[in-house]
């Protein structure tokens, strides 16, 4: 290590070079993590709230939402001590006046469902043409007591607030199940409240394996899910998520490979120098030791600076950006990108082990 560090700080310009490609690539790392994280986290967040077990579909709706074709009857034919129908679908929102429109995901549910979070401000729904919007729409200009447009412009007053949250990346606005039907059907004649359509049956506490659900002649089949499962098919979700991974990964080779190439061509620039100490009597093994303790010093600066400007630039991204920072996962990275740049080191252990005295300092 003290060689190491002899050398690094001798050859300042050298290595700072190689740290600052280090703190580069390392950087988009983290940057790409970020949006991972964030973009999975903004489809995802609305169904992580309801901390439910299990999601029921129809069989036919291939594990989408928006596409499942149920009725408030098919709840009861789900044998589950608690759970909670649900109707999902997207809209636009403005405010009564102005055109500008903003894209929502709506949920409809019985207002004291665990589907609906805990009110911060004002009061649960009440009435059909009541909802309870999400404070992240506050920023948009939303706020309580406020009538707005929903759909083809029917109109609701906005009674509550609830904690920030999202799905498919739209914030999340709430109403009864009768404003849902009424909004999204419009005035359709239906038979009775049992053949009003839902999306869902939510189940809170039990696994798929533990509920059960009846089936007679000319009902719809239905499939159970894990939440994780209705997660990893929301449409984009998965190609999104795997899409950054790769690069993330893909990265990891480059950083290899970088190190690799700097440190291969400074060790053929030092092969003089290695000569003599070898003929010093300095062993190999030391001199092998000494590459790999630059590679890992170089690794450990540049992810370290990494680090610290990407939770800087997180901090000043506009907050329609998904961005998210999982600890978790950027302390596993960094250690990954340490590890590949003293990888990338091993390149030149081969040059040192092959470096003769002799020859090296011109000798025949």
């Amino acid at each position: 290590m003290y060689l190491a560090w002899k050398e690094i700080r001798y050859s300042k310009l050298r290595y700072g070079l190689i740290i600052g490609i280090m703190f580069l690539v390392a950087y988009v790392v983290f940057i790409l993590s970020g949006l991972a994280n964030g973009l999975a986290q903004g489809n995802r967040q609305a169904v992580d709230d309801w901390q439910a077990k299990t999601v029921i579909l129809s069989e036919d709706s291939n594990k989408i939402a928006s596409a499942s074709q149920l009725t408030r009857s098919d709840v009861d034919r789900v044998e589950a001590t608690d759970k909670t129908a649900v109707g999902i679908f997207s809209s636009a929102m403005e405010k009564s006046g102005s055109d500008d429109k903003t894209n929502v995901s709506i949920f409809g549910a019985d207002s004291d469902s665990f589907i609906v979070p805990k009110i911060k401000e004002g009061r649960s729904v009440e009435a059909d043409n009541e909802i309870v919007i999400g404070e992240n729409l506050e920023s948009g200009g939303f706020k309580l007591n406020q009538t707005v447009k929903l759909g083809s412009g029917k109109e609701f007053k906005v009674v509550g607030i609830v904690p920030a949250s999202t799905y498919m990346i739209a914030p999340v606005v709430y109403m009864n199940l009768d404003g849902y039907t009424e909004l999204k059907y419009g005035a359709q004649p239906f038979d009775s409240d049992a053949k009003k359509p839902i999306s869902a049956v939510v189940v809170k506490d039990q696994t798929p394996s533990q509920v059960s659900i009846t089936n007679e002649d000319g009902q719809k089949e239905m499939q159970r899910l894990t939440s994780d499962d209705f997660v990893e098919s929301l449409p984009g979700y998965k190609p999104e998520k795997l899409t950054l991974d790769a690069m993330i990964y893909f990265l990891f080779v480059v950083v290899a490979a970088i190190i690799g190439i700097f440190m291969y061509v400074m060790t053929l620039q030092k092969t003089a120098i290695f000569g003599v100490m070898k003929a010093q009597g300095v062993s190999t093994g030391y001199l092998v030791r000494s590459i790999l303790a630059q590679a890992l010093i170089v690794g450990i600066v540049g992810v370290a600076l990494a680090v610290l400007f990407s939770e800087l630039t997180s901090l000043v991204l506009p907050d329609a950006m998904p961005f998210s920072v999982d600890w978790l996962e950027w302390g596993i990275y960094s250690v990954i990108l340490v590890l590949v740049a003293m990888i990338g080191g091993l390149f030149s252990i081969r040059t040192v082990t092959k470096v003769d005295p002799v020859t090296a300092i011109g000798g025949e």
